[in-house]
């Protein structure tokens, strides 16, 4: 926190937005009315709302919106750190302390903890993973509903709770994470039923970016959307700019979720194979998944950290984090987009031995 304070005052306005996202949570916040109700965003529910609120207390004063939310996101990696420091208690690695210093480095250091909004989700999965492992059924599930609702990604804790508690108890923590997600939004559907089923539909709807899929595709671009004036407009939201998908994604998903169910059933009832399931299906799930974010390196931190060898987890956290970086903002930030499959096919390699590594030890005594 004090870090982030020291980066606060240090830092011009313009430096702390740096590459990232804050321009264009403004810009949605200040679109007339409230998001899902009044307009469509490509965000699961509690992002949108939230910035809503930033941008009605700021008075709608740009450099006021910004620190609010700057203040909300080092919050959140502030919790993250404690929630990292309880889950190493309970694995005791060796050098430990390291590890925490390193995640510490990493959440400090690293933008993308801050150019954009993830820092909320990374938290909700962290506290959800920490809270099944204790027993903390009912809390586990409700932290995990509301990442589900900020966030698809905390969702995955679920493969946790299927294989370290008792099916009754998983089958609690699993009703209870689904069960938040269906009542927000069933009642935004009930509420405007074309904007919310345009902002479900609108990521799935863009074509795949950033991933080797992209590049089979032929679609050398960022995942981002078109000008803000068609949130207005609920068709809009199914319409992509991109090449359609010479393979259907479905089936790369399905693929991704059969290996996975299979890797689940060989792992071993203990909190280190739990957390390595988790780890594991995010993998999976990424590589299967027709886009990807540079700022998706944030889950991938607090799993290598936790769960491989002294030696090989900083190597890997650097490495993974360089390729991002190399990709944005340092390439296409200079509109160097045909370096793309360079980085894209780095970042599917790492990905392929973080989902290899974590399935080991998921499977160790």
């Amino acid at each position: 926190m004090i870090a982030r304070l020291l980066m606060l005052l240090a830092l011009p306005l313009e430096g702390l937005r740096g590459y990232g996202d804050f321009q264009h949570f403004f810009n949605l916040a200040a679109i007339p009315g409230w998001p899902y109700l009044d307009h469509w965003v490509e965000f699961p529910p509690i992002f949108p709302f939230l910035i809503e609120l930033l941008y009605r207390i700021s008075g709608a004063q740009q450099h006021t919106f910004d620190y609010l939310l700057f203040f909300i996101l080092t919050a959140a990696d502030v919790g993250s750190l404690l929630v990292f420091g309880r889950l190493l208690a309970h694995l005791n690695p060796p050098s430990a302390l390291k590890r925490w210093l390193m995640y510490a480095l990493a959440l400090v250091a690293l933008a993308y903890a801050w150019w954009y909004f993830d820092s909320l989700p990374v938290l909700a999965l962290l506290l959800g993973l920490l809270w099944i492992i204790e027993g903390r059924d009912w809390r586990a599930g409700a932290v995990l509903g509301l990442g589900l609702i900020t966030k698809l990604f905390p969702a995955l804790a679920l493969a946790a709770a299927w294989r370290l508690l008792p099916p009754r108890r998983a089958l609690r923590v699993t009703l209870l994470t689904l069960g938040i997600g269906l009542i927000a939004y069933g009642a935004l559907y009930l509420a405007a039923p074309q904007f919310t089923a345009a902002s479900l539909i609108s990521q799935g709807a863009k074509g795949s970016w950033e991933t080797v899929w992209a590049l089979l595709d032929g679609n050398l671009r960022t995942g981002s959307f078109g000008p803000l004036v068609e949130r207005l407009e609920p068709a809009l939201a199914n319409v992509s700019s991109g090449q359609p998908a010479r393979i259907p994604t479905w089936i790369p998903l399905g693929l991704a979720a059969a290996l996975g169910f299979w890797r689940f059933l060989k792992a071993r009832r203990t909190p280190l194979a739990a957390l390595a399931l988790t780890g594991l299906a995010w993998c999976l799930l990424m590589l299967a998944s027709p886009g990807w974010s540079v700022q998706w390196t944030l889950y991938a931190l607090p799993f290598v950290l936790l769960l491989l060898p002294d030696k090989e987890a900083p190597l890997l956290v650097v490495t993974f984090t360089l390729v991002n970086l190399l990709e944005w903002p340092i390439l296409l930030s200079r509109g160097l987009f045909w370096a793309m499959p360079l980085t894209i096919i780095l970042r599917a390699l790492l990905l392929v031995l973080l989902a290899i590594r974590f399935d080991q030890r998921a499977r160790q005594p």
